[in-house]
């Protein structure tokens, strides 16, 4: 039986407290000691593989619940194993997969063909999500069960909003039924029709229509008063307003059942980043505001949003490297999350433990997944880094097809070193360059 010692590491998991200097051993797949000197015995063997962790931190493995690999129908952006070692490389043990692929996963063959393909594969674990509805038409329900029984965790239109109020509340009668989360992506298409960055001073100064903030808080607004008369479990993907942060704070205060999720990037940046027609900061939804970053970090911060998600958006330079107006809205974010983040812990935006809490128990408890923890008996899925390694970001050695981020020659301190799944190394860091 194979079997991995890591000496002398900081191991943090705030879901158990656990935050000391220890040794941990790993025997095939489980953790089955954590503690000071709990390898001395073992060190030394010829069968167990030691690192020397000292200086370093163990953390349980990330979890992220919105991610595109744009298998199938579009693999010169990204395929299931490119997705799935970019993951590895960022600490992801687990991905859940949007529907918006071609042909839309909203057919149990789709889903199984996803489950087989990443099995197969190995490594970081890929959860697809079901669309909502029928080819991504906003009418007509998917087979839920189905999709579920194949091995969905969720459903989800996103890239679409399901605006219709009546296909919305059947959405979440059906999917309560066997406890899936509806994930929405928030947007009234009519407040947005020919929008291209958020609406403000920006906007105006490059000549670009706005996209409003009203047009995701109305969305939210009515889910929420859907979600409770229906006692549906929602999700609110990416959210990008100070409004939807109040929102939903007051609807948690009510005892209704909604979780929401942030990405690296709505933390980080502002429509600000877009002066010089960046096609690398579209995204949808937009970069907002300094006060609407602000509310995000606050509402991370105090719980009201629940976690921290990617959006990986993987595109070619085919849909970048175009006019701003033609260029498709997204960046990639599975190896550049942790990192990019850790800086705001360094600031005092929000500790350690709300970081690794948002990226670990958090989005697993959304989509029902076993929670990466560092305990005794646990699965070993867990993270090695680097707290104090400085690098530079370069897209060109990324493990994603695209290399589509703003983030490009950012100077970062914190690196993945190694992501273990089930005790086996889905990643390692190479020992020469400056891969992410």
């Amino acid at each position: 039986m194979r079997a991995l010692l890591v000496r002398n590491v900081r191991a943090f998991d705030p879901n158990t407290s656990l935050d000391a200097v220890v040794d941990v051993f790993v025997e095939g797949s489980t953790i089955t000691r954590i503690g000071r000197d709990a390898g001395r015995d073992v060190a030394g063997s010829e069968f167990v593989t030691v690192i020397d962790g000292q200086g370093l931190w163990l953390l349980p493995g990330f979890v992220d619940i919105h991610a595109h690999v744009r298998e199938p129908g579009q693999e010169y952006k990204e395929d299931v194993r490119s997705a799935l070692k970019a993951a590895a490389a960022g600490g992801f043990v687990d991905i859940c997969a949007m529907p918006n692929t071609k042909p839309v996963n909203d057919t149990r063959a789709v889903t199984e063909m996803l489950v087989y393909k990443a099995r197969s594969i190995g490594g970081t674990r890929l959860h697809p999500i079901s669309a909502i509805t029928m080819g991504l038409g906003g009418e007509n329900l998917t087979e839920m069960a189905d999709q579920r029984d194949a091995g969905c965790v969720g459903v989800s239109d996103d890239g679409r909003c399901v605006t219709k109020s009546g296909v919305m509340r059947r959405a979440f009668e059906y999917a309560s039924t066997f406890d899936l989360p509806v994930i929405q992506h928030a947007e009234d298409h009519d407040l947005t029709d020919g929008a291209q960055m958020h609406e403000g001073v920006v906007a105006t100064q490059l000549g670009l229509r706005g996209w409003p903030r009203v047009a995701e808080d109305i969305i939210v607004a009515r889910d929420l008063m859907l979600a409770e008369y229906t006692g549906g479990r929602y999700h609110l993907a990416h959210a990008s307003t100070k409004g939807s942060v109040e929102l939903v704070r007051a609807a948690k205060e009510r005892g209704i059942k909604v979780t929401a999720e942030v990405t690296p990037h709505h933390l980080l940046l502002t429509h600000e980043a877009l002066l010089g027609y960046d096609t690398a900061c579209k995204v949808n939804p937009p970069l907002r505001e300094e006060s609407d970053v602000e509310a995000l970090r606050q509402g991370l911060a105090d719980g009201t949003i629940d976690c921290i998600a990617t959006d990986h958006a993987p595109h070619s330079y085919l849909e970048k490297d175009v006019p701003f107006a033609d260029a498709s809205p997204g960046m990639v974010g599975l190896e550049l999350c942790f990192p990019v983040l850790l800086d705001l812990v360094r600031k005092g935006v929000f500790p350690l433990a709300r970081l690794v809490d948002a990226l670990t128990r958090s989005p697993s408890r959304i989509v029902a997944l076993p929670s990466p923890t560092l305990r005794e008996g646990a699965k070993a899925n867990f993270v090695l880094v680097d707290p104090e390694a400085k690098w530079t970001i370069d897209p060109a050695r990324f493990e994603s097809k695209s290399k589509n981020t703003p983030f490009a020659g950012r100077e970062v301190q914190g690196r993945i070193l190694a992501t273990y799944v089930d005790g086996i190394a889905a990643y390692e860091l190479p020992k020469e360059g400056n891969t992410p």
